[in-house]
């Protein structure tokens, strides 16, 4: 999963950031408000753990912001050393999912990052098959089957079709896609992400008869869409 850490100490970034990792999660670090809402907008996140007293934007006004411009909008963490009652109450009404009081112990941070997690079906384990209208997916085996026929894909075309069907109807970044996918920076390679798209579209047949279609988001990325017939 990807997490954005938004705070102005880098230090704070950099502890958040090795739980963060130890939790085999990938980080990506803000000093300042105005630099976590220009991310927001182009990029992909699971998880925001975000601060409030911050340079630009506060942590208040970016959770008030992403109601309205963020699309899919990821679950938020507030930690801060705020501790007031009404500040608590402030930030879970703006749309924090969870506060957290600095300091706080690494193995409690861990362990409410990953409830987080959990509640938006970002860190729970993932059964060997699954089946997405009449696409049935061997996550051991790493095959498609649709109708009942085996469709050949190479193992990042898998990782592809399986990434986008279990984010169905999110929007992702080219970013995310590509760390995940091919665990390297976006700015690589971007053909090669465009042809698997391309392929895994023709290959599963991904047309609006068949339940799905992959949506192309100009600037951004792409978004597997489920259809009327699709689950």
């Amino acid at each position: 999963m990807r997490v954005a850490i938004a705070d102005d100490d880098n230090e704070i970034i950099e502890f958040l950031g090795k739980i963060v990792e130890g939790q085999g999660h990938v980080f990506v670090g803000y000093g300042d408000g105005n630099s976590l809402t220009n991310a927001l907008l182009r990029d992909t996140f699971d998880l925001v753990i975000l601060d409030w007293n911050m340079p630009g934007k506060t942590g208040i006004e970016i959770l008030e912001w992403m109601e309205g411009a963020v699309d899919d909008r990821p679950p938020v963490i507030m930690m801060t050393s705020r501790t007031a009652k009404q500040d608590i109450s402030d930030a879970l009404n703006a749309g924090a999912d969870d506060y957290i009081t600095k300091p706080e112990d690494r193995n409690v941070i861990a362990a409410r990052i990953n409830a987080i997690l959990r509640r938006g079906g970002g860190a729970t384990a993932m059964e060997t098959t699954a089946q997405y209208g009449d696409y049935i997916l061997d996550r051991i085996e790493q095959k498609v089957r649709h109708n009942d026929t085996e469709v050949s894909l190479t193992a990042k075309e898998f990782e592809l079709t399986d990434l986008m069907f279990r984010n169905r109807d999110r929007t992702l970044s080219r970013r995310y896609i590509m760390e995940t996918v091919w665990r390297t920076n976006a700015h690589l390679a971007t053909r090669t992400l465009d042809m698997h798209v391309s392929r895994i579209r023709s290959k599963l047949s991904l047309t609006p008869e068949n339940g799905f279609r992959i949506f192309t988001v100009f600037g951004y990325g792409y978004r597997l869409e489920t259809l009327s017939n699709g689950v």
